[in-house]
């Protein structure tokens, strides 16, 4: 068997650029490494602060932080690079264009597939923390628009505990109150939909809780987890024939 080089390390499909964060993360969330069954490389962005991103759009100065970040998981062998932080849709094509393997910024650009698996009128639940901020601009950032995709944003409360610690950045956490915040989260949603067919969380930090969600909803959840086990097994087919 011959091998190619040119690497240092190896088996890492998936790059995942880091917010500039200390706050915990618990298996599930996409800053924890044993949330996967394959090895994952991780590169921080220094200076990206979520109150950075956590806006209508985020700050375009980090764009080349993010970019240079993006060529050294490229030069590392990675053979995808995501991001930990849904809101950074709107720097998808940047990022897509300035390396050459995929590049899927945000959770988000899952939607357009999630519709066309439902059947007609049913509406996708978008799920982040500061809804007033999630808008169109974030969705064309992965190519679709509430025109053409219906959804119902669905944040959560000014005083949430969840924001709190995420985007303002607390070094310790109560996963049972985040856990219950995400169950009214998720009550709500159904109660004020009228046609719900999916949840699809934006957030990253939301993934350690999809289970909760799906078991009240009767959903189907979608989030970064499932966007990064859906391409490692693009990029690492399950050998079903052995030939000799």
């Amino acid at each position: 068997m011959k091998l190619r080089g040119g690497y240092t390390n190896y088996g890492e499909t998936i790059g995942i650029l880091m917010l500039d964060t200390r706050f915990p993360r618990p298996r599930g969330d996409i800053g924890n490494a044993l949330s996967y069954d394959f090895p994952v490389r991780y590169k921080i962005v220094h200076g990206a602060h979520a109150t950075k991103i956590m806006g209508d759009h985020p700050d375009a100065s980090l764009l080349d932080p993010f970019v240079a970040a993006a060529r050294e998981l490229e030069a590392e062998g990675v053979k995808a690079i995501t991001t930990s932080c849904g809101f950074l849709a709107p720097f998808q094509k940047q990022l897509a264009a300035a390396v050459n393997i995929p590049v899927f910024a945000s959770s988000l650009i899952q939607a357009p597939l999630i519709r066309a698996m439902l059947p007609p009128g049913k509406v996708i639940g978008v799920f982040t923390e500061r809804g007033h901020h999630m808008n169109d601009g974030h969705f064309r950032g992965v190519g679709w628009s509430r025109d053409d995709i219906p959804v119902q944003i669905q944040g959560m409360k000014p005083d949430a505990q969840f924001p709190a610690t995420y985007i303002l950045g607390r070094e310790e956490l109560d996963t049972d109150v985040l856990r219950a915040e995400m169950i009214e989260m998720t009550e709500a949603f159904m109660a004020s939909c009228k046609n719900p067919g999916a949840i699809l969380f934006e957030c990253t930090n939301m993934c350690p809780f999809a289970k909760d969600v799906a078991d009240i909803s009767g959903l189907p959840v979608f989030d970064i987890n499932t966007m990064i086990n859906f391409f490692y097994r693009a990029a690492n087919p399950v050998p079903f024939l052995q030939w000799r």
